[in-house]
This record gives structure tokens, sequence and C-alpha cells, in this order.
């Protein structure tokens, strides 16, 4: 009877084991398939953190990294009295050892001695004798209606703004790149059609440093964005051009006030990763936030709720990305490629 009673038992047993494996197995699936819907519904340009890697391959990996490689720091639409945003960001500049870039914009509301002397100084004002900047449409303003001469601009930077007599353009050295500030303000300047004084100038510059392997330009109005408030800017295509032909890496602009990296592309907006120009729009300074609503073509990866700074690590062959955000928030972005 004994053994009799073991064989009943044994069946129950057995049975009792699946029925656990069978019901393990679809409690698993039920949880499996929710995060693999989150994750398609999680597109590169939205994450909370980008890292771009695509398309490069080992050897254009190698940038030619040394010790001690020049770093610059770059956001424009920075200061106002009415907002807390540059006090945060400039807390970011205190930590990186880097020449800084302004992208314009730099005080609000009209770019006055006042608004310089007020707004800007007490925040990225600490770090004005390592920056070099590029004047704004704020920068020249008068008013609401009327556009002035970027006086509280030029006296404020003084030497560091470039020649006067250049209105607001100028280049230089780091490391093994060369760097253009141009000013994007083409009325100003003369426009900045293919006669003008400044794209006479910039052919020029561009002939004289053509044994730099890397270049960088900045300055304010993007070609290309995909914010709501401004958006694309066609009217500085003619600075593209010339610094496309001349085989340039790294456009900064700002204006949007919202950050988007684009694929290297040509003046037209066509990607082109051999010979493109990658643009980065850092309108992140801390004036206010401008939305994002759809991304244009050749767009990576945008966010439209971050201030922060993007840090530019400049190597022989190459370079290194890494958007910054200030204290409390976490999106980033970051990646690497070699110049052309």
């Amino acid at each position: 009877m004994a053994a009799m009673g073991t064989r009943r038992i044994a069946p129950i047993v057995v049975a009792t084991l699946a029925l656990a494996i069978l019901l393990a197995v679809g409690c698993a699936s039920e949880d499996v398939t929710p995060k693999q819907t989150a994750k398609q519904a999680a597109p590169e340009r939205t994450a909370g953190h980008a890292n771009d890697t695509a398309g490069r391959t080992t050897a254009q990996q190698n940038t030619g990294r040394t010790i001690g490689d020049p770093v610059v720091a770059a956001a424009g639409d920075i200061a106002s009295c009415e907002s807390r945003g540059d006090e945060a960001t400039a807390d970011l500049l205190a930590h990186i050892d880097a020449t800084i870039l302004t992208l314009g914009d730099n005080a609000y509301e009209d770019g006055t001695a006042a608004d310089f002397r007020e707004c800007y100084d007490p925040s990225w004002g600490k770090y004005k004798a390592r920056t070099k900047p590029a004047p704004g449409n704020h920068d020249y303003s008068v008013d609401e209606t009327a556009i002035g001469t970027a006086e509280g601009y030029f006296g404020y930077f003084g030497e560091a703004a470039g020649d006067p007599g250049h209105k607001g353009y100028f280049s230089y050295n780091l490391g093994q790149w060369h760097l253009v500030s141009l000013n994007s303000n083409c009325a100003e300047v003369g426009r900045c059609d293919s006669s003008s004084p400044q794209i006479r100038w910039l052919k020029a510059d561009l002939a004289a440093n053509e044994d730099k392997r890397c270049t960088l330009a900045y300055f304010h109005h993007p070609r290309f964005s995909s914010g709501e408030e401004h958006g694309s800017t066609p009217e500085v295509r003619p600075l593209w051009d010339i610094l496309y032909a001349a085989g340039v890496d790294i456009v900064l602009s700002g204006h949007e006030h919202n950050y988007e990296r684009f694929a290297p592309q040509d003046p037209s907006g066509r990607a082109n990763r051999q010979r493109g120009i990658r643009e980065f729009v850092v309108g992140t300074g801390g004036e206010s936030h401008y939305p994002i609503v759809d991304a244009i073509a050749n767009s990576e990866v945008y966010n439209d709720d971050t201030y922060g700074v993007l840090k530019l690590t400049l190597h022989q062959k190459g370079y290194d990305w890494h958007f910054v955000p200030v204290a409390g928030k976490s999106f980033t972005d970051s990646g690497n490629d070699r110049c052309h």
C-alpha cells in the first residue's frame, strides 16, 4: 500500500510543478511586453540622454586625443535680470576649465550698458577674462522697435569682441583648431551676401588658415533649427556657403532658446557625413525656453526645457561634445567625431 501511495503522489507533484512553471512563464511574458513598448515609444531625439555612435567606424573614432587638448564651453541667449537661469549656467562654468564662447543675445532685454552691468556681469561676467563672444540681435536693440549700434556689447567686451572696424567678427587659434566668431546681424554689418565686407574677410581668413585641419565657426542665428519661435535662418546661407567650401567642421549658434544637434549637412540641408558641417544650436544660456514640436531633416537630438552649456574638447583630428545641464536637470547629449 505504501508503494502504491508513492506512485499516486508522484504524478500530482509533477503536475503541480508543471503548472507553476507555466504560470511563471506567463507572468514573465506579461512583464516584458510593456518594457519593449515603452522603449520603442521613446525615440533618441527626445530621450533624456543621447550618445551618438551611429555611422562612426573605429577609424572615425580616432580623434587624436592628447592630454591637455583645449576645451570650449558655449551657449547663447544668456542673461536677464528677470531670470535666474544665467546664474545656474554660470555655476557650471566655474567647474569647466575652458574658453567660453557666447553665441549672442548676451544681455537682455536690449544689450545696453546697464543690461550688461546689472544682468550679465554678476553671472557670466565672472569669466569675462576667458570669454570670446559673438553678438546677437538683442545686443543691438535700443527698444522693441529700434536697432542700435551694440555700444553696450562692444563697450563691455572691448578688445575681446574683435576690432570695432570689423564690426564684431574675428578669429583665433586654440591648439590645432582655428575658430571664427562671426556677426550674423547682417543688416548691421553691411549685409551677408557674397560681396559684403564680412564675407570678403571670411574668405581671406579661412584661406590664410587652411593649414589647420579643424575649424569651428560660431554666430547667433542658426542656418537650421526645428524651433517654433524663429526656426531656420535663410539669411545666413552665404556664411554657410563659404564655411562649407572651406571644409569647416562645426558651427555653433543660438537664437532659438533650446538645444539641438544636427547630422553633418551642406548649406542646402542635404545630409553629407563626409564633408558636411555639424551644427549645434545652443540657446540654453538661461534667458528662457522656446518649444520644439516637430524636428526638421537631419535633426538628431533636441531638448527644449533644459538650461546648460555645450562642452567641446578639441583634439588634433577631431572633437568630443558633451551638453552639461544645470543642477537638477537630467538631459544630456554626448559623442565624438573626426574632422574632415
